[in-house]
């Protein structure tokens, strides 16, 4: 069971000067940022090898005047980032959260490539909703999984250990509010009590818990989950019990093309070049430019909670460029049609219904659903087609920060040396699935992560 517990006559087998309790990008960050800044750190991981939702995920970090953007002459600065994300998110991101995380991303992926060798490059093929500059960062490879096993390295060549099969279940907390150690759990059932100076939850959020999801986002509750199954709210579940504040729990990134039944995720670069979305009976029923998140809902109201996305050899060939799509190429998701005949047996819709679809992206004003099919061209056979659903990928609510990731409680205090970051505290997408602007998990997760390792090892 999940809990806390008195530190009282508690002896603790071994110490360490700050645990991080999870081992995703957020986590391995703060790690690394803990040991740059001369901390003993060990990191416990609840799964066998690290593999969470930044491996399922693509790996894509926005950041704003870094010198990739410099070096292709983009001009673009932490205010205007900071302006898209309360934009999408109606200004109800968490404000001192978000000025935060603006301001430290370019320098933390910077460091990262300098001092641990983890190289990224700037993504400009197309412009991820809701961004106003071309500012999404990847390692080479374009993937959270690359991410991650470059973090995994950069931190066992740092030195740092990563305890495996390690899950944290009981915090223990002395009178003042100080953290003292945790308990960990074996998959055998043994336990180990561990001391430590300083704590970091870097441990995700609860998409994986379905009675949270069900109670905070109901409209998320028969939704696909495309996230770790171990994220099941521990954050969230010590920190009421700690008496910490808690935010915006009825955050969450969801995502509009998941393809089924192969849960492979299909680029929205898709849909913002051109593609199309039709539910079955071949309407379509949304801007597919509003966001790919808030698009997730829209598909689960469809018959069954299908869509077709539909696009032409224009967008295959851009597609490409995506290493989950060519997955999903692999793997049959990705069907060719043709013809119109070929298209209308593939989806079960009516051709003339998809006729009357296509045809609409040659208009030049903007349709029914505020998006303007003239600014890009109108899809030509042979068609492209693959049968998503509307997915939840993670929860954006958690515990409330400061500025130095410190945990706040209700009272609006800080715990003296409890720190969380990425899904574990509070994001920056506002209260609403529709708040999330591309690249906000990770965001968090490296910017925020950064400062939590920093400020765990300040306290020695």
């Amino acid at each position: 069971m999940i809990g806390i517990a008195s530190a009282e006559e508690v002896e603790f087998e071994t110490r360490v000067q700050i645990v991080v309790v999870g081992a995703g990008a957020c986590g391995l960050t703060a790690a690394l940022a803990a040991a740059d800044a001369g901390g003993e750190v060990l990191v416990l991981e609840r799964d066998e090898s690290p593999f969470g939702s930044t491996s399922m995920s693509s790996g894509f970090i926005p950041a704003a005047a870094t010198r990739w953007q410099q070096a292709q002459g983009i001009d673009d600065d932490p205010g205007l980032f900071l302006e898209d994300i309360q934009r999408k998110s109606h200004d109800r991101s968490d404000p001192t959260v978000a000025a935060e995380v603006v301001e430290a991303i370019g320098s933390a992926l910077e460091w990262l490539e300098d001092e641990h060798g983890i190289p990224f490059e700037l993504l400009d093929g197309f412009l991820y909703p809701g961004h106003s500059r071309h500012r999404m960062h990847a390692v080479p490879e374009r993937t959270g999984e690359a991410l991650l096993t470059r973090l995994l390295q950069a931190v066992m060549e740092a030195g740092v250990p990563v305890m495996t099969d390690a899950r944290v279940t009981t915090l223990f907390v002395d009178d003042d509010g100080m953290i003292a150690g945790v308990e960990i759990t074996r998959p055998d059932g043994s336990g180990e009590l561990i001391g430590c100076g300083s704590l970091v939850l870097a441990c995700n959020g609860y998409g994986g818990n379905p009675d949270m999801v069900a109670e905070h986002i109901p409209a998320m509750a028969g939704a696909e989950y495309h996230g770790h199954a171990g994220n099941t709210g521990d954050a969230v579940i010590w920190g009421e019990a700690l008496g910490a504040e808690i935010r915006d729990l009825t955050a969450c990134q969801g995502h509009g093309s998941l393809a089924v039944p192969h849960r492979i995720l299909i680029t929205w670069a898709l849909m913002m070049e051109g593609g199309i979305q039709v539910n079955r009976n071949g309407d379509r029923f949304a801007n597919e430019h509003q966001g790919y998140s808030e698009q997730a809902v829209d598909v689960l109201k469809q018959p069954g909670g299908i869509a077709f996305d539909i696009y032409d050899a224009r967008l295959h060939t851009l597609g490409l460029e995506f290493p989950d799509y060519r997955d999903a190429v692999h793997a049959g998701a990705v069907r060719q049609c043709n013809s119109l005949d070929t298209l209308a047996e593939f989806t079960g819709a009516p051709q003339q219904k998809l006729e009357a679809a296509i045809l609409e992206t040659y208009e030049q004003e903007v349709d029914r659903f505020g998006r303007d099919l003239g600014k890009t061209p109108g899809l030509q056979a042979p068609f492209f087609a693959v049968r998503v659903t509307g997915a939840l990928f993670h929860t954006q609510g958690g515990l409330a920060v400061d500025g130095d990731a410190r945990v706040l409680r209700e009272d609006g205090s800080c715990f003296p040396n409890l720190f969380a970051a990425g899904g574990a505290a509070v994001g920056v997408s506002g209260p609403d699935i529709s708040g999330y602007l591309s690249g906000n998990g990770l965001l968090t997760a490296v910017a925020l992560g950064r400062i939590a390792g920093e400020s765990a090892a300040s306290v020695w």
